[in-house]
């Protein structure tokens, strides 16, 4: 990563020794290829309450099940399918980011 040492901060460990460094979250995003970040609220999800990532991202964004088949262009049932595949297709997993207007890499466990 290319971040100016002005913005770093580096954080010792008990021994004296670095151990973490701490960097502007704008830098942190920019490091980044577009699309693969996902919320703490949407991981919780995922982890808490198990859910898979299309169903915590579905949720995250506020809409419902039948919001995203209209939008797909399926049956609410048959979505419910799809959300509930924990590997779903690599097609599936493209139509449904666009339903919800993410990076398919967000949708990969």
């Amino acid at each position: 990563m290319n971040a100016p040492t002005e913005n770093v901060q580096i954080i010792s460990g008990h021994d004296g020794r670095p151990a973490f460094v701490v960097i502007p979250y704008a830098d942190y995003v920019a490091s980044h290829p577009e699309g693969d970040l996902i919320p703490n609220e949407v991981v919780g999800m995922v982890v808490k309450e198990g859910l898979t990532l299309a169903a915590a991202w579905r949720r995250h964004l506020g809409l419902t099940q039948a919001d995203i088949a209209q939008r797909i262009g399926i049956s609410q049932s048959a979505y419910a399918q799809q959300e509930s595949a924990r590997k779903p297709r690599k097609a599936t997993r493209e139509k449904i980011a666009a339903a919800l207007g993410i990076s398919p890499l967000q949708l990969e466990e």
